[in-house]
């Protein structure tokens, strides 16, 4: 007994070096300049937020979001006398029991042309595909919790249309969740280069949106939730490979339509599932752009 005892604190330790407390100021991608240019081969370096923080190539990391039961217990405060009896009260007390359903939404269609953000627009076709991800998402017959949006004008437009076929749910605008530059890609593009400036500072922030909203559920959870976030392709790509625990630097290689519902189930135990990505199959072929 007192040795299990002993292994719960070792892990209780691991799971308390990543404390939730540095979770947001520790969020930062820093982007470095290549030498050489873009065909000379590179060691891959991972960003201010990851080192110490990822685990080995195919391990998957329990404790991915700092909720694991014996992260949030303190132990230093435990009760001699007790012992394991009280932790394991802790630890049932700390434990999930819902599962988070995630519905992540591009925005449809819009002006790709407009100077200022505002004049962003959608196109009409871009209307046309958010009343048909909106018939979607009724036609599921789930009960959604809430819809999180991102505040750019494209994804405004886009969750005012679907909100139409989702009466009584409430929204919430966020700018965590406005489009940007999340990490460099690997392998690079040439037809996207933003500076590096630009991974440091949209990095850290959809970082931080990651950490803030793609979780297990809180302990005091009772029944499984649906929720939906309307935002843009890089951040849901991004978002897809932390939550499956892919080389971050890998989301560049994947492509969502306007629109397209992915969805991922996050278990109380933290076991992560990607039922759908990218699902346009519910729209007619030609409503179906990337642009």
């Amino acid at each position: 007994a007192s040795m299990a005892f002993r292994q719960a604190l070792q892990l209780a330790a691991c799971g308390l070096a990543g404390g939730s407390a540095a979770v947001l100021f520790s969020a930062v991608a820093v982007g470095k300049p290549r030498a050489g240019g873009d065909a000379e081969p590179r060691a891959s370096e991972p960003p201010g937020w990851a080192v110490g923080t990822r685990p080995s190539p195919a391990v998957w990391d329990p404790n991915w979001d700092r909720r694991e039961p014996l992260s949030l217990v303190n132990l230093r405060k435990r009760n001699l006398e007790s012992g394991e009896e009280e932790l394991t009260s802790k630890l049932d007390q700390c434990k999930a029991k819902a599962t988070r359903h995630i519905f992540l939404i591009r925005h449809s269609q819009y002006h790709v042309d407009g100077s200022l953000e505002k004049e962003r627009t959608l196109t009409p076709l871009g209307r046309e595909q958010a009343e048909l991800t909106g018939l979607r998402l009724a036609s599921l017959g789930l009960k959604f919790d809430k819809i999180v949006h991102s505040s750019m004008t494209r994804a405004i437009e886009t969750t005012d249309i679907i909100s139409k076929h989702l009466p009584g749910v409430c929204r919430v605008s966020t700018d965590l969740l406005r489009e940007g530059a999340p990490i460099e890609p690997d392998p690079p593009v040439s037809h996207w280069k933003p500076e590096a400036v630009q991974y440091y500072e949209d990095g850290a922030r959809i970082e931080a949106a990651f950490r803030n909203y793609i979780h297990r559920a809180d302990a005091r959870q009772e029944e499984d939730s649906y929720e939906i976030f309307i935002c843009h392709a890089n951040v849901i790509r991004y978002i897809v490979c932390r939550a499956l625990q892919f080389p971050p630097e890998g989301w560049l290689r994947l492509s969502l339509n306007n629109g397209s519902i992915t969805h991922l189930v996050i278990r109380p135990n933290g076991r992560v599932a990607l039922r759908t990505l990218g699902d346009t199959g519910f729209m007619p072929p030609d409503k179906i752009t990337r642009s």
